[in-house]
C-alpha cells in the first residue's frame, strides 16, 4: 500500500503554493512586456529577457572575484544580447521588484541613454538564499548583474551603485 502524507492539507499547501508562484512570475513577465512598451512608445530599442534560472552568487559560492545575481537566459536570446551588449554602455539601471510565497520576483532595467537602448531582464529567486549576497553587497557598497548561457558562457556583467535597489531595507539592514 502506498504512504500517504500525515497531513492531508500538505498537498493542497503546496499546490497553492504552486499556483501562488506561477501567477507572480506571470505578472512578472507582463510588467516586464509593459516597461518595454513604455520605453518603446518613447522611441526607445528595447530587449525582453526572461530568465530560465536566476541564483544569488555570492563571493564564497565561487569565483570569489565575481558576486550578484546571475541570470541564466535562454541561447535564443544569447546571440541579440550580445550584440546589444557591444554596442552599448548602460551606465543607467533600476529594478522592479515583488515577493510572493518566499520567492523575490525581479525585472532589472539596464539603460543606455545614448543609443536609447534598454534590456529588460526578468527573473526569480529564493528570498531565504540571498542573505551571503546581501553581506558581499553591503560590504563592497555596489552589486553586479550577470547574463550567461546554461553552459555557463558568460555574456556580460553591469555594476551597480545601489544594492539596496534589489533588496528591501529591512533585509539588507540585517546584514549590516
Amino acid at each position: 500500500m502506498p504512504e500517504t502524507s500525515e497531513n492531508p492539507d500538505q498537498g493542497d499547501r503546496l499546490a497553492a503554493r504552486a499556483d501562488g508562484l506561477k501567477e507572480a512570475w506571470a505578472a512578472t513577465l507582463d510588467d516586464m512586456d509593459a516597461l518595454a512598451a513604455e520605453y518603446e512608445a518613447d522611441g526607445w530599442a528595447t530587449l525582453t529577457i526572461p530568465a530560465g534560472h536566476t541564483a544569488t552568487e555570492a563571493p564564497e559560492s565561487g569565483d570569489e572575484e565575481r558576486f550578484g545575481l546571475v541570470y541564466v537566459i535562454p541561447d535564443n536570446y544569447a546571440e541579440e544580447f550580445s550584440d546589444v551588449f557591444d554596442d552599448g554602455e548602460f551606465p543607467r539601471y533600476d529594478v522592479f521588484r515583488n515577493e510572493s510565497h518566499g520567492q523575490v520576483f525581479l525585472v532589472t532595467l539596464l539603460a543606455d541613454p545614448d543609443s536609447e537602448t534598454a534590456v529588460f531582464v526578468a527573473g526569480g529567486f529564493e528570498r531565504r538564499g540571498s542573505r551571503p549576497l546581501m553581506g558581499a553587497a553591503s560590504e563592497a557598497g555596489t552589486m553586479y548583474t550577470h547574463l550567461q548561457t546554461l553552459d555557463g558562457t558568460r555574456l556580460g556583467s553591469f555594476e551597480h551603485d545601489d544594492p539596496e535597489k534589489f533588496f528591501p531595507a529591512t533585509d539588507y539592514d540585517a546584514v549590516r
